[in-house]
């Protein structure tokens, strides 16, 4: 791809304001930990949420959901669609929660909630677990797909675009290094407005290229038929049961994996970047609306302009071996994307790699600082030299990353393997917050239950986490023993002391049954489970009905789509109604 002078000038124009801002914000950053990992606590929920939608847009994902959509149609979006019942979960019964607790990190979560060593074990081992290897993992599978993305649309080698990266890399760790999550979240809005804008046009160019809706409907139909696809790309649900999603792992992923399953930006109950952004937000109110609309937009409005590319370049380039760059290909080709736009284009990928890695480096450290380095090395360390120290963490995980990076290819099954480790720790995560009798030797038995019954199955008795069936079996047996082995471990383990259970009572205020004995006839601020619950439900029929009612409109089937976004907005207007103060 041959840039233009106007190309280079939007280019460095878009650094100029990403250094602009991070700049901004530099002096109010360093004035404490506060300020650089949450923006003391006074960040707006539009603000918030719009950073957790930009952080899961990295620059990979239009590229991983093209692959779906060549693979297994529009349905193969499933493997993450089912992900919105967790989602909402952690609106409705979880958000508040996590606010309320006004901890700085989730895993510092574990010391308000138990007590003594194997508290402290669980805080100090999730910080460096999740901090380190789970965090640097994440960053070198981003890194790589951008490396990717570098090659093809600017020609370079491996080489040329490895230093390019760095160049990226280094940049995004300096501003996000002198400005802390100030800076981060106000780069993710500037950022996500210019990715979000570029993707609907490219989606716009796409269509208009095969000769619009109506064509790429017959276009895609026909190359199903000669290709001898099973079912229909534009189906918004598997076929029977389908090769890449046989009707028990369709059952898994719908039935357990949203909860019963650990996975990074998907944790149940919350956590990671999105608790990071709950915990930073004004209030308990804005940190609820902060989740909510992430999981809108992230659900239910932002699949489509990826998905209608990824189903145009299957026509465009039919033969293309690599499906994934196809959704890069539509961007080349002169005859699909004007020209003119192409460095508007390139800074949308540089937006999206740029927003992903800016968060993973700013939570990573607040892991490594918060719940390692002053909670075990330096308890006394004052507010000053913790940011100096919070900065070298930083450096020194974009230095990781690219160690990772390089060396991608010897720990890809390790990442497999880390990812299936999860299964099971669901339960007691989302139980925690809601039963007294939950221990700190509950959360151990079940992340050390998950691993070994995880690892058994696939290393012992070959199961493949690649092979759908397989994968369910995998998922169903983990969760199964991961499940005993935690209720074993916390009946036959003494409860936490009742001062702390009273303490994390008093300051959480959590609702149900299993806090009876603590309530003390108090009255709840958020209402009944039941009505949380409620809102739950309506929540999943607000997002699909979005989700699937904006599908059907794009596609041309009017009457479906405006039943469906009717459905949509009418379990929104009611949750408006139920999130009014006084009520659940």
């Amino acid at each position: 791809m041959t840039l233009t002078l106007l190309d280079w000038i939007v280019i460095a124009s878009y650094f100029l304001i990403n250094l602009g801002i991070g700049l901004y914000y530099a002096r109010r950053s360093s004035s404490s930990t506060s300020e650089f990992f949450l923006s003391g606590r006074n960040v707006p929920w539009w603000l918030a949420g719009t950073s957790m939608v930009a952080t899961t847009f990295a620059a990979d994902t239009p590229l991983a959901v093209t692959g779906l959509v060549a693979k297994s149609g529009i349905a193969g979006n499933w493997l993450w669609w089912n992900f919105v019942m967790s989602g909402m979960l952690t609106v409705f019964l979880y958000a508040r929660l996590w606010r309320r607790a006004g901890v700085m990190t989730d895993v510092e979560f574990a010391e308000l909630r138990y007590s003594g060593k194997p508290a402290a074990f669980l805080r100090g081992f999730r910080a460096l677990y999740l901090g380190l290897p789970i965090n640097c993992i994440i960053m070198g599978w981003v890194n790589l797909a951008m490396m990717k993305i570098l090659k093809i649309t600017l020609g370079l080698n491996d080489g040329q675009a490895l230093w390019v990266l760095l160049g990226l890399l280094l940049f995004t760790a300096f501003y996000t290094t002198i400005s802390g999550l100030w800076g981060v979240l106000v780069t993710d809005l500037f950022q996500f407005v210019l990715k979000m804008g570029m993707v609907i046009a490219l989606a716009v160019f796409a269509v208009k290229a095969v000769g619009g809706m109506d064509a790429l409907k017959t276009k895609i139909t026909a190359l199903d038929a000669q290709s001898g696809f099973a079912g229909s790309r534009l189906a918004f649900f598997p076929t029977g049961d389908a090769e890449w999603m046989p009707l028990l792992a369709l059952l898994v992923n719908l039935g357990v994996i949203w909860w019963a399953s650990w996975y990074p930006g998907a944790e149940p109950g919350g956590g990671g970047y999105v608790a990071q952004r709950i915990f930073s937000a004004k209030d308990e109110r804005h940190g609820l609306l902060a989740t909510l609309w992430f999981n809108v937009a992230h659900y239910g409005l932002r699949p489509w302009p990826w998905i209608l590319t990824a189903l145009a370049s299957l026509i465009l380039y039919p033969n293309l071996k690599d499906k994934e760059s196809g959704y890069i290909q539509t961007l080349m080709d002169p005859n699909v994307f004007p020209p003119y736009l192409r460095g508007f284009m390139l800074a949308g990928f540089a937006a999206a790699y740029m927003s992903t890695i800016g968060t993973q480096l700013n939570w990573g450290a607040s892991y490594i600082i918060n719940d390692f380095y002053r909670r075990f090395i330096s308890p006394n360390a004052k507010e000053r030299q913790s940011v100096i120290a919070s900065q070298i963490v930083t450096v020194c995980l974009m230095g990781l990353s690219i160690i990772v990076t390089l060396n991608l290819e010897s720990i890809g099954k390790a990442w497999k393997l880390l990812l299936v480790t999860g299964a099971g720790t669901g339960t007691v995560l989302l139980l925690r917050w809601f039963w007294w009798r939950i221990n700190a030797w509950s959360e151990v038995s079940a992340m050390a239950v998950a691993a070994v019954v995880s690892l058994s199955l696939q290393l012992g008795f070959n199961l493949d986490s690649d092979n759908p069936k397989q994968f369910a079996w995998i998922m169903l047996i983990t969760v199964g023993f991961t499940t005993v082995g935690w209720v074993l471990a916390t009946f036959l383990t003494k409860p936490e002391p009742e001062k702390v259970l009273e303490n994390f009572y008093d300051i959480v205020k959590p609702e149900g049954p299993g806090w009876k004995r603590f309530a003390k006839g108090t009255s709840h601020p958020d209402g009944s489970l039941a009505s949380q619950f409620g809102n739950w439900i309506l929540g999943c029929v607000m997002i699909y009905g979005f989700l699937f009612g904006l599908g059907e409109l794009l596609l041309g089937s009017a009457l479906r789509g405006g039943c469906m976004l009717a459905v949509g907005i009418v379990a929104a207007i009611v949750i408006s109604r139920n999130l009014k103060p006084g009520k659940a």
